[in-house]
């Protein structure tokens, strides 16, 4: 169900996280703030077993932060987290995790697969060398320095160290910026073979199209609190605009001035119309030109969804 907040909610009863096996990591009623910056103001975030969480939300909304926290990188100021029904500070719930940060610090003199070897001893039951770096297409690297990797190359292998593990619960951070074509359709094919797999994982990303691909449940954040959260579905259904492709002979202009018709512009693929009303749009159309061809009536993507949702409060 589709959940659109005005406000944070209070905290959490403590009873109620233990009892839930389904949610794996919580943030309740959280605030933290930096200095005179507040980052999180009062939020609730659930992350459940099996699915794949996307958090969207502008530049300092909140999402590197509300990881930490889940991480234990961090600690509140009010509120609670929880990883696995424990705090995030206990080496045991942390052992059943993976993490890829936006930003990280690794020896640069020691090679690929040194890395995932030392990573890898941290975990009980880990993936095996080889198996790793078949995963995450990094064979090629397993010899070399980590300094002296491309950008591109150490976000891979960064990758390699979050999935090492055999994480149940799996944290990214931006995964896929800077990554090629190639290492990106990697990613995305390894998170859904894990999700498939039973794991659960927290994206971030400012890659909407990533998170309409990979997305069991989307929330967003804005000013360190939820504006809405559901599924993609559930979250395209905020938009009640939607757009219209055709070939016609009509005039871009005229056709702007329809009422229903936010607007209409032309290009090479043919007459484009944003819409309010898709029904009365399409019947006009069709009694404008009885030539017209190609028609297709599209429904808003999450990139529309997000932007009509965080535009109020930026």
């Amino acid at each position: 169900m589709i959940a659109v907040n005005d406000n944070a909610a209070g905290e959490a009863s403590p009873a109620v996280f233990e009892q839930n096996t389904d949610c794996l990591a919580q943030l309740s009623g959280v605030t933290k703030r930096f200095g005179s910056i507040v980052a999180l103001d009062g939020l609730d975030l659930e992350v459940r077993r099996g699915e794949l969480l996307a958090l969207l939300g502008p530049n300092g909304a909140g999402k590197t932060t509300a990881i930490s926290l889940l991480l234990g990188l961090q600690q509140p100021d009010r509120g609670r987290a929880r990883l696995f029904g424990q705090s995030p500070n206990l080496v045991e719930p942390r052992r059943r995790t993976g993490m890829m940060m936006q930003e990280a610090a690794l020896a640069a003199e020691l090679r690929v697969g040194e890395q995932i070897d030392l990573v890898s001893s941290y975990y009980p039951d880990p993936r095996p060398l080889a198996a790793v770096m078949e995963m995450t297409r990094i064979t090629a690297l397993a010899k070399r320095p980590y300094g002296k990797l491309s950008a591109g190359q150490k976000r891979q292998v960064q990758f390699a160290l979050a999935v090492c593990g055999r994480p149940e619960l799996l944290f990214l951070d931006e995964p896929t910026v800077g990554l090629d074509v190639q290492s990106r359709e990697m990613v995305w094919a390894t998170l859904r073979e894990l999700v498939g797999g039973g794991a659960s994982i927290v994206l971030t990303t400012h890659y909407l199209e990533e998170a309409e691909a990979l997305a069991d449940r989307v929330v967003v954040l804005a000013k360190g609190r939820t504006l809405a959260s559901g599924t993609v579905s559930e979250m395209r259904s905020l938009v009640v605009r939607k757009r219209i492709v055709c070939s016609t002979t009509l005039n871009a202009g005229e056709v702007a001035a329809w009422p229903d018709v936010l607007s209409a512009t032309r290009d090479h693929q043919g007459l484009h119309i944003t819409t309010t009303n898709a029904e009365n749009v399409v019947r006009r159309l069709l009694a404008a030109d009885e030539d017209l061809q190609d028609l297709e009536v599209q429904r808003a993507g999450l990139a529309e969804a997000f932007t009509e949702l965080t535009q109020e409060v930026s």
